[in-house]
């Protein structure tokens, strides 16, 4: 007999045998078991919303590997190993990075890492010395690694960045010891960042933008009369992610009618940034 009650249709709700079940051995079954605890926590006030995506963030990181979030080959900012300290100096103030792979012949051939600390500290004294003379050695994982793993060598190694190799033992990417914790706490922001609180649109040159990615498309459509359009999602980031089916990562790029969007910054949980040139 019905009891009055109309039956659930949450596709997750336990079944009366699974809820004795879980209150008989007193502890989570799985995953899902611990993540309805937490967010039921949270609900009660005992966690908050950024404790509760940081803990999400480390489970998802357990089931990450190294390919799921490096910097591909192509993207990597490179030096060459034979060339003399004072050419690269352009390119390291143009990119600020603290490391960059040195390469011999080809991206996919990564013999060491040069160090900006060491560039400067060398330069100084010899600008005629060669990158490979001042370079260290890569640290060289697969990319199959999984992300927890990775992060825990990152620590014990004092390592902060990693060269991928695909089964060929060619150079695939890079990954920094930064890249896996924003996995679990999110974009990490630095000095040369570009600023993503600056406003919605910021104009760099004729025909070059930086874009917020919550810009709404009815602002973007008005500023740049355009007619761009989607009844699914009402920000420029969630088209981008609508028309290429899935989260992109750092350097891809969309194009739509004139405009060439490219991700200048990203997560596994949302875009953040782009950069927008006009045809």
């Amino acid at each position: 007999m019905s009891d009055g009650n109309p039956p659930s249709s949450h596709p997750h709700q336990k079944s009366l045998l699974e809820r004795i079940s879980y209150f008989l051995t007193g502890e989570p079954q799985d995953q899902q078991d611990l993540m309805e605890i937490l967010r039921g926590s949270e609900e009660k006030h005992l966690l908050d919303a950024d404790a509760l995506s940081m803990i999400e963030g480390v489970m998802q990181v357990s089931e990450m590997r190294v390919r799921d979030i490096m910097i591909p080959r192509s993207q990597m900012v490179v030096v060459p190993r034979e060339a003399e300290l004072e050419t690269i100096f352009p390119l390291v103030v143009e990119f600020a990075h603290s490391r960059f792979p040195v390469i011999e012949e080809d991206r996919s051939k990564v013999v060491g890492i040069l160090l900006a600390k060491d560039l400067l500290a060398h330069a100084l004294r010899n600008k005629s010395l060669k990158v490979e003379n001042i370079m260290r050695a890569a640290y060289v994982v697969p990319e199959s690694k999984r992300l927890n793993v990775l992060l825990k060598e990152f620590r014990t190694e004092r390592n902060h960045m990693a060269i991928v190799v695909d089964e060929y033992g060619n150079a695939a990417g890079l990954v920094t010891i930064e890249d896996v914790l924003e996995q679990i706490v999110g974009k990490i922001e630095d000095e040369h960042d570009e600023d993503e609180n600056q406003g919605f649109i910021s104009q760099r040159s004729e025909r070059e933008y930086i874009i917020n990615a919550l810009t709404p498309i009815e602002e973007f459509n008005e500023y740049f009369s355009a007619d761009l359009e989607d009844d699914d999602c009402d920000t420029i980031g969630g088209l981008i992610v609508q028309r290429l089916e899935h989260f992109p990562k750092r350097g891809e790029k969309l194009e739509m009618d004139e405009f060439i969007f490219e991700v200048l910054r990203a997560d596994n949980r949302r875009v953040h940034l782009l950069r927008l040139k006009i045809k």
